[in-house]
């Protein structure tokens, strides 16, 4: 192959058996399907064409799009899943390609762009220095190390500290979200890492995002709020599967308690730092925090989601009350619009007060169809929501029609080998379409055990029944072991059956964050974890250490849910078939990302127990197996000692 210049190098001269990628990579191997992917990325980027690819696990899918991106020319947003991924991509992926294409064809720049809530906020550091914001002695030990790391840092971007809590109330208390952000009249404007990472996002030719920031942007465009994201000529949405639910929470409409609280904190807390507080402004504020706990209130107190149809005979029992908040809510902004010589911060504060009054507005009185409405009780917090129910229209008119380029990627978006589902759910009519089969053996490398003898899901004596089996299974694979759910409550009661007979070590989703059980997974040997859907995907334990992943049933989507309910009953109106056409499809897809946990490298043996023999037993069954990768298949247990004996011999 000669060698090529910089104006003519393909993906091609990086991929092939002698590319740039051998010579470059020490443990570089030779993917055909890696090319075909890269091949199809540079095609759509030059034609202007939308794309839709399946990448098996393996494929080494995220070089096969950042390669052809970075060769167009052209300025692309990647946009991921998670931070992670969007971290990994900058940090891992970027930093290699650079040292080796630089050389080739000059240099290229690329930036990161997260949420403001990732970002410190100067000002707001050096005022908590002199102002009494901070309450107890954890929120102090936290601030002492946020304002030693604010000296130093380049970013602003808190994943920097890594001895920083999760949930830390000091950081929320300095963070740049920009409920009281002045901008330009800001004196740390210069200086803010805001406008460092806007600027850094208008010089680069990549641009990496995760789904919720590009959602939030594309929301807001063409309103007084302005852009997020520089402009740009094509999107890369890497894990693809999840843009529909995000996309839904961007183009819905959100209202919640602690949105009053946090209205009333700040005004409180700006009129005692520009002194312009009076006995009038702090009776309003009381009053705002009793109207909306009465309101809220009127919503019950048991945690999860609830449908809410009932708006004419609420309102026609609770309208007062809901007047209430809303007459209070004008009245702060009416006196904050009446000091004397307002701080810009009150202006901000005023066009909160009236956005909360506009949203609430909409949820209790709007009666759009288009919208399922709903309540969410976390903790202390009570949220209302109204989500789209269906965002292919918007999704077509505001993503597909009005971006050139639109690639969506995942390992996990193909139903049966086709992308109907996909398409149909996304709005998108017309793309080319690409299925790449995993670098791995899976017939080899995976077996696929589905018990026969076990009761119905459904059945009271399936959770017995389950946690007799996972005893077995656990025995046979000696821990090391992945034990999802589908519900936090079956695993509840699974865990308490199963932890106590198993002489390995028990680890389960929600006592503690999410890294530190990964972590302490990864780091005790035949450890066991039982998990629900956070960790059916962007988990990633290769090798001996997760040997065996059980799934207690096939993972539809809870009927009930007021989201699912109302997109299965749309589809009903409208003549279809729900259960074929959206939960069926919906299933298979999230069932192939927990199977994916299984098998990270080429290396990897494992078992994969699924516990429900729907599966084999049921028509629609077939679209389970059609849709996964070509697992050896068994019913019989004795099956899978065999596997894992022949594994120590």
């Amino acid at each position: 192959m000669p060698s090529p210049t910089p104006k003519t190098l393909t993906v091609r001269h990086f991929f092939s058996k002698s590319g740039l990628l051998s010579k470059w990579h020490p443990s570089f191997e030779y993917r055909e399907g890696q090319l075909q992917m890269a091949e199809a990325v540079e095609s759509a980027l030059a034609e202007k064409k939308h794309l839709i690819v399946e990448a098996g696990t393996g494929t080494g899918k995220t070089l096969a799009y950042l390669v052809p991106a970075i060769l167009s020319g052209k300025r692309v947003v990647i946009s991921t899943g998670t931070k992670n991924l969007q971290e990994q991509l900058f940090f891992k992926d970027i930093p290699f390609l650079e040292r080796h294409l630089s050389p080739q064809m000059g240099s290229f720049r690329v930036a990161y762009m997260k949420g403001r809530s990732n970002y410190a906020c100067r000002q707001k550091i050096y005022d908590a220095e002199k102002e009494p914001v901070l309450e107890g002695l954890e929120e102090v030990a936290d601030f002492q190390v946020i304002q030693q790391w604010e000296k130093t840092t380049e970013t602003g971007d808190r994943a920097e500290i890594r001895t920083l809590p999760e949930h830390s109330t000091a950081w929320a208390k300095i963070d740049a979200r920009s409920d009281l952000c002045t901008g330009q009249k800001c004196p740390q404007f210069e200086r803010c890492f805001i406008t460092l990472m806007h600027q850094r996002a208008q010089e680069s030719d990549i641009v990496i995002v995760n789904h919720h920031l590009f959602f939030a942007d594309m929301s807001v465009k063409g309103d007084e709020r302005g852009a997020i994201i520089p402009d740009y000529a094509a999107v890369i949405f890497d894990e693809a599967h999840d843009v529909e639910d995000v996309a839904g929470q961007y183009f819905g409409v959100s209202i919640s308690s602690y949105q009053f609280d946090e209205l009333a904190r700040d005004v409180s807390a700006l009129a005692h730092r520009k002194q312009f507080g009076s006995q009038e402004l702090d009776r309003t504020l009381v009053t705002l925090g009793d109207c909306a706990a009465r309101f809220f209130a009127l919503f019950g107190g048991t945690e999860g989601r609830t449908g809410f149809r009932s708006h004419d005979a609420f309102l026609e029992k609770n309208e007062e009350t809901y007047r209430d908040a809303l007459r209070v809510l004008e009245l702060v902004a009416l006196q904050l619009e009446l000091l004397k010589a307002p701080p810009e911060e009150s202006l901000l504060l005023v066009a909160r007060a009236r956005d909360l009054a506009r949203r609430l507005e909409f949820w209790m009185e709007s009666g759009d169809r288009r919208y399922v409405y709903w309540i969410e009780r976390r903790g202390r917090g009570t949220f209302l929501q109204a989500t789209p129910i269906d965002v292919s229209q918007i999704l077509d008119e505001r993503l597909f029609d009005c971006i050139d380029i639109v690639v969506l990627t995942s390992a996990t978006l193909a139903v049966s080998g086709g992308f109907d589902y996909t398409k149909e759910r996304l709005g998108l009519r017309t793309a080319r379409t690409l299925v790449v089969s995993s670098h791995f053996d899976y017939y080899h490398q995976t077996l696929l055990y589905v018990p026969q003898s076990l009761p119905d899901p459904r059945n009271p004596s399936f959770v017995d029944a389950a946690a007799e089996e996972i005893i077995e299974l656990l025995n046979l694979s000696q821990g090391r072991a992945f034990v999802l759910f589908t519900s936090y409550q079956q695993m509840r009661l699974i865990y308490d059956r199963v932890s106590l007979d198993v002489p390995f070590q028990t680890l389960m989703q929600g006592t503690g964050p999410r890294s530190a059980l990964l972590e302490e997974f990864r780091s005790t040997p035949h450890a066991v974890l039982f998990a629900t859907s956070s960790f059916w995907q962007g988990v990633d334990v290769p090798g001996e250490q997760l040997s065996c992943v059980i799934i207690d049933k096939l993972p539809f989507a809870v009927p009930s849910d007021p989201v699912v309910e109302a997109r299965i009953t749309a589809i009903k109106n409208d003549g279809g078939d729900a259960f074929h056409q959206y939960q069926v499809p919906q299933a298979a897809i999230a069932l192939k990302q927990g199977f994916g946990r299984l098998i990270r490298s080429r290396t990897d043996r494992g078992v994969l127990a699924l516990l429900d023999n729907r599966i084999t037993k049921t028509r629609y069954g077939q679209i389970f197996f059609d849709s996964l990768p070509p697992y050896r298949f068994t019913t019989a247990r004795k099956d899978v000692e065999k596997f894992f004996s022949g594994r120590n011999t």
